[in-house]
C-alpha cells in the first residue's frame, strides 16, 4: 500500500511482481473500474491470478473471483502451481471463487445474466472490495449494446463505492465503438497480446491507463509464464536480440 500526503496508506490492488507494479504507477487504486482486454493464451487470466495473490498478501482486502475458465479446485492447483497459494485464505472465507456458465438460450441479449452479476457483487461482504470477472468474452459477444454499457455503468457506480471490479475480455468480443464506450467508462485498461521473438513467442502488456495512480504509469511489460514462479518479466531488448 502507498501512503498518501497525510502520511495514511492508500489502498491498492498489486500482483507482488515488482516489476509489473511498478508498471502499474504503484498499483490499482482501491475503487477503479478495470478492463483486461487481449488476445487468447496472452497471460489475462496469470494476471488476475497475480492480482488476487498479491491483494490477499497485503492483508484487510477479500477477493470475490467469478470464472469461466476454471472450477474452484483447478483455479486453486493452477494458482498453487504458479507458487500462489490461496488454499488458507479461501478456507478463511477471504477468497470466495465463483464458477460462470453462460449459455446462449439463457443470454436473452446479456441484460438478465448482467442483472444477476450486478446484484451478486452489491450483496457480497464489505470486505470483499476486490471483484475479477474472468472473462466476459461470451457474454458480451452475444449482449446488445444498451445492455453491456449498463453493466459497466452499474459496475462504476459499485467502484465509487470502494470497491475494484476487473472485468477481461477478448477485443474481439466488442463491437468497435462498444469498445470505445466502454473504455471510455473505465480508471484503468491494460491489453494484452502475443509476439514473435525470433523463434520464441512472448507475451506484451500494454499498460494503456491507470487514473489516480500514484506515480507515472510504464508502457509495455514483457513476459513468459512459468511453472512455480508466474510472470516472468523478460526485458524487451534482451528479448528481441
Amino acid at each position: 500500500m502507498a501512503k498518501t500526503e497525510t502520511g495514511k496508506k492508500k489502498a491498492t490492488i498489486l500482483t507482488g511482481v515488482s516489476e509489473v507494479d511498478e508498471r502499474l504507477g504503484g498499483g490499482i487504486p482501491l475503487g477503479s473500474l478495470c478492463l483486461i482486454e487481449g488476445h487468447s493464451d496472452a497471460g489475462k487470466s496469470v494476471l488476475c491470478q497475480h492480482l488476487t495473490h498479491g491483494t490477499l498478501t497485503q492483508g484487510g482486502i477479500s477477493v470475490a473471483y467469478y470464472t469461466t475458465e476454471n472450477n474452484v479446485r483447478s483455479l486453486i492447483s493452477q494458482m498453487e502451481s504458479l507458487s500462489m497459494n490461496v488454499l488458507d485464505y479461501f478456507l478463511a472465507d477471504h477468497l470466495r471463487i465463483f464458477p460462470l456458465t453462460f449459455r446462449n438460450a439463457t443470454m436473452q441479449g446479456g441484460t438478465k445474466p448482467f442483472f444477476v452479476l450486478t446484484h451478486h457483487f452489491t450483496h457480497l461482504p464489505q470486505d470483499f472490495k476486490l471483484i475479477i470477472v474472468d472473462s466476459m468474452t461470451l457474454l458480451v459477444a452475444h449482449s446488445n449494446p444498451v445492455a453491456i454499457i449498463d453493466f459497466f455503468s452499474k459496475c462504476k457506480s459499485l467502484c465509487d463505492q470502494g470497491r475494484t471490479i476487473i472485468v477481461v475480455a477478448h477485443s474481439y468480443a466488442f463491437e468497435e465503438d462498444m469498445l470505445s464506450r466502454t473504455r471510455s467508462l473505465c480508471d484503468a485498461r491494460f491489453k494484452l497480446r502475443l509476439e514473435q521473438v525470433g523463434d520464441a513467442m512472448i507475451k506484451l502488456m500494454e499498460v494503456l491507463k491507470v487514473r489516480g495512480a500514484e506515480r507515472p504509469t510504464g508502457d509495455v511489460v514483457s513476459f513468459n509464464i512459468e511453472p512455480k514462479i508466474g510472470m516472468k518479466i523478460i526485458p524487451l531488448a534482451k528479448a528481441r536480440v
